[in-house]
């Protein structure tokens, strides 16, 4: 949930006065010409003074409907896209992929956020830190929002190191397909419909169950029960304590 100017001023009041504080809430607003309010502005200088260490987290820790601060690098990044919202106005939205040493999550950037992607402030290969960013069940998994009390610094002073990530066993699976249920189609945030189906591989007597997404879905109706397939780059999660497999447009299905 997010904090008032007066909460967040707790957390530094040993370091800064209350007049201090509003100064600087002020001249930060100035130099952003505005673009967000007190809120966010003392939120910021709580997280430069590094007093915004209590929500930090790691993406496999990210849970849905919740606020967190998280670091990464970007690994992907999806076209833009223009929509209409349900008011009539304008929007504009960019999906980019998101990883830690711990595993990967969707990055939602929307309207004025859109800039920093076409200006190539971030590419493939930035790291970013979200400060305070919402938590949602996307529609490829898990994925962080920008919202109105978030913010993105980019290649941040104190991004952490991290560890080479081991492959999971699970990115490559071979195995006989023992069920493919319909197909799903569902509204996007932006308006624009999606397509999503489950199937099970048996695998050495054990049976796996990978969620399809997008594009992938045209490849998954070309198979049938009993069809031999290898499936690559499989997109592997963390929900709830629960391994989820899926596969979205980096995916590979191989009938054998």
């Amino acid at each position: 949930m997010h904090k008032s100017k007066e909460q967040l001023y707790q957390q530094i009041k040993d370091i800064k006065s209350k007049d201090e504080f509003e100064k600087e809430i002020k001249q930060l607003q100035k130099e952003y010409d505005e673009l967000f309010d007190e809120d966010t502005a003392a939120l910021l200088i709580v997280d430069q003074l590094g007093r915004n260490k209590q929500n930090i987290c790691k993406i496999k820790e990210l849970e849905p409907r919740t606020e967190c601060t998280v670091f990464g690098k970007i690994i992907n990044i999806s076209q833009l896209r223009n929509f209409t919202k349900k008011n009539g106005t304008k929007g504009r939205v960019i999906n980019l992929e998101l990883t830690d040493d711990t595993g990967k999550c969707g990055l939602a950037l929307w309207d004025k956020d859109v800039e920093l992607v076409k200006n190539e402030s971030i590419q493939k290969g930035t790291n970013v830190k979200i400060i305070n960013g919402y938590i949602k069940d996307g529609f490829n998994g898990i994925e962080i929002n920008v919202g109105r009390w978030g913010l993105i610094e980019i290649e941040p002073r104190d991004m952490p190191e991290t560890k080479k990530e081991k492959p999971s066993e699970d990115s490559l699976i071979k195995g006989k397909v023992i069920e493919i249920e319909p197909t799903r189609a569902f509204f996007k945030d932006d308006g624009e419909f999606g397509f999503v189906t489950n199937i099970k591989l048996e695998k050495e007597n054990e049976v796996k169950q990978i969620t399809i997404w997008g594009d992938k879905v045209k490849e998954i109706q070309k198979l049938k029960k009993g069809d031999n397939v290898v499936i690559e780059d499989i997109d592997v999660r963390q929900k709830n304590g629960t391994k989820e497999l899926h596969v979205n447009s980096k995916g590979v299905i191989k009938k054998l």
